[in-house]
């Protein structure tokens, strides 16, 4: 399907994606993209694991979570 639609950018820098682009898109989550001086909107699905490269490797949340009470006690010694 091909939709067209003129839009105005507001002076905060917003723009508002009409409902029937959104239905299309069918997500709340967008990623824009300029190419060659064309801004494109392409939706995001699934979100799992995009912050995984920020995650910290080999420790898990109950060690991390250990780590984190210690330094804290450390900081009233």
């Amino acid at each position: 399907m091909n939709i067209e639609v003129i839009g105005k950018i507001s002076s905060k820098g917003q723009v508002t994606i009409p409902k029937k682009i959104r239905d299309l898109l069918g997500t709340d989550i967008i990623k824009f993209k300029v190419e060659d001086n064309v801004i494109k909107i392409e939706p995001i699905e699934d979100v799992a694991g995009s912050l995984s490269k920020y995650a910290k490797k080999g420790v898990s949340f109950e060690q991390e979570r250990q780590i984190s009470w210690e330094k804290r006690g450390e900081k009233y010694i």
